[in-house]
């Protein structure tokens, strides 16, 4: 499984620490699930097409579905997996296509339908025709499952929609001059100052964080200083906020001063709605490992 990688390109004009001064922008509402488990997307047998069209079909919702991060596979559903289930109905001259999310203990968890289309189409079963209700059921069918995860974390005592995540911060790694000390300090003091809970050992967090600094010469008197804080737990990574900028060349060499503070201070906003996000309800719909 892979986790979703959120740039968050603080530009701006002028004097350090002005390059690093910003917000998280927009995209900061993309952020990286915990590793889903799998949904299998098996060829459909109720939805009047025929063999051939049922796979081109079940792959067409596949890729739209793994096209917005949500990990589907199209093929049958092993153990553990989570299922998503087509059908069509004929009402009158129209077909009504349906999707049903089902468990792994094999319970439907709900159903989302699509717009109606000319019965005549649908028997046609042309590759056009199918993609193009699988476009129109993939928002949909995320939505649900975001819907899905929400209520699943809400009731349980132990996700961190109802308490606080405990964060093993690494350190940082590979700045020039003091950025290394300096820009953990002033990240741990972000941190903390927003209620957010450090532990001392990774064994006793549920999040790991970690920072590390690249520096590229551009032009001659510039370089590209790419700051990324990494935030993982122990399935896999969650996401990463990166912070990109240049400036002028060995500006950084020395202490980082209040740059370090301006970055440290924009990374832990971005880093807190990775943990948010990821916790529950975010718009990259996770599915639950294993049974209710």
């Amino acid at each position: 499984m892979r986790a979703l990688l959120l740039l968050l390109l603080l530009t701006a004009c002028g004097g350090l620490p002005q390059p690093f001064a910003g917000n998280p922008g927009a995209t900061a509402m993309r952020l990286a699930q915990p590793p889903p488990s799998r949904l299998a997307v098996p060829a459909p047998t109720t939805a009047m097409l025929t063999d051939s069209a049922a796979t081109a079909y079940a792959a067409a919702l596949a890729k739209g579905l793994d096209d917005v991060d949500v990990p589907a596979v199209a093929g049958p559903a092993h153990p553990g997996d989570w299922q998503l289930r087509a059908d069509a109905k004929l009402t009158g001259q129209a077909v009504k296509p349906s999707f049903t999310i089902v468990d792994p203990t094999g319970k439907d968890q709900g159903t989302i339908t699509t717009r109606e289309l000319p019965a005549a189409d649908w028997s046609a079963s042309n590759r056009q025709t199918l993609t193009a209700v699988a476009a129109d059921a993939v928002p949909r069918i995320s939505d649900l499952l975001t819907r899905l995860q929400a209520i699943r974390a809400q009731s349980d005592p132990n996700s961190l929609l109802n308490r606080p995540a405990r964060i093993f911060f690494a350190g940082v790694f590979g700045a020039p001059g003091d950025g290394n000390r300096a820009l953990a300090t002033q990240f741990r003091l972000a941190l903390t100052n927003g209620g957010t809970l450090l532990v001392d050992t990774q064994e006793d967090a549920d999040i790991w964080v970690r920072g590390e600094v690249r520096t590229a010469p551009t032009t001659p008197g510039s370089e590209r200083v790419e700051v990324q804080w990494i935030v993982a737990e122990p399935r896999g990574e969650r996401g990463r906020v990166v912070q990109v900028n240049e400036v002028p060349r060995g500006s950084l060499n020395g202490l980082w001063a209040d740059v370090a503070q301006v970055v440290a201070s924009q990374a832990a906003t971005g880093v807190k709605r990775v943990i948010e996000t990821s916790s529950g309800g975010g718009p990259i719909p996770p599915m639950p490992e294993g049974g209710s």
